[in-house]
């Protein structure tokens, strides 16, 4: 999952949702440097990110990913689960996904003094652009990956991936919210 799914599943103390929000950023075991609902975000966030990638489903979703982005089928992946849950919003969430992203940007623009410089700078552009609300379309996607295929090395085999999406995107889907039930009951198990 991209940052909606980490944003969907963050529950509602805001340090948690911006701990979890900023994780990639912070390096390291020693989180001592954070505050206690910081830390508690970033936990979540790496259970997050070990859960999903070792889950049968989301290894499913990357192998159908791995002719078209090698490396990359992870990153990718985690862009389109994003685009299942935009655009099936309706069934996991009762508020409206653009009053969610609204809600999101000004508590996370709240708080982003809080951030590694890196989140923050992002964060502008993300919000600028409204990133969450454009993973409901296809075309979206597609410019989320056209700017991730910049920014990393051998980043071009994300190019055109959107046609992978489309050409199985019931599969992609199905398999997105199966795993987000999963996802939601291991949670519930952990203490993340």
């Amino acid at each position: 999952m991209n940052y909606l799914g980490h944003l969907l599943v963050s529950g509602n103390e805001p340090l948690v949702i911006v701990g979890n929000f900023m994780a990639d950023a912070v390096k390291g075991r020693d989180l001592s440097a954070w505050s206690p609902g910081l830390r508690s975000g970033i936990r979540m966030h790496r259970e997050i990110d070990t859960y999903t990638d070792n889950h049968p489903l989301t290894l499913q979703g990357r192998e159908r990913l791995r002719s078209h982005c090698g490396k990359y089928a992870g990153v990718a992946l985690d862009l389109f689960y994003d685009h299942a849950i935009a655009s099936r919003w309706d069934l996991l969430n009762t508020e409206p996904l653009d009053v969610f992203t609204a809600r999101m940007y000004a508590m996370l623009q709240q708080h982003s003094h809080l951030m590694p410089a890196r989140t923050q700078h992002m964060l502008q552009y993300m919000v600028a652009h409204d990133w969450l609300n454009s993973y409901a379309n296809v075309d979206g996607i597609a410019r989320a990956l056209r700017g991730l295929s910049s920014r990393v090395p051998g980043g071009e085999a994300l190019l055109g991936a959107e046609e992978v999406l489309l050409a199985h995107h019931a599969a992609f889907e199905q398999e997105c919210l199966a795993f987000l039930k999963d996802l939601g009951d291991h949670l519930s198990r952990t203490d993340a």
